[in-house]
């Protein structure tokens, strides 16, 4: 999933921020419990105000992200 993540934040970084969460690291458990984060991958898209728009756990397709964000994007 790392090339697919870093092409897709090399082209939608200027809108869209991206962060990794490690999740065996206790820096990140606040967030592992707000957003319920307890597998890899599980990736989140979350709006401007903190709430969970989209979330995918396992593999997801290029197509997929790009669909969500771009919906977000324009909304």
């Amino acid at each position: 999933m790392k090339p697919v993540v870093n092409g897709l934040e090399a082209e939608y970084g200027e809108a869209i921020e991206f962060m990794l969460l490690d999740i065996d690291d206790p820096a990140n458990d606040e967030a592992k419990r707000r957003f319920g984060y307890r597998f890899q991958p599980h990736f989140f898209l979350v709006d401007a105000n903190g709430e969970i728009v989209q979330q995918w756990l396992g593999i997801v397709s290029e197509a997929q992200f790009r669909a969500a964000f771009d919906a977000l994007l324009n909304d």
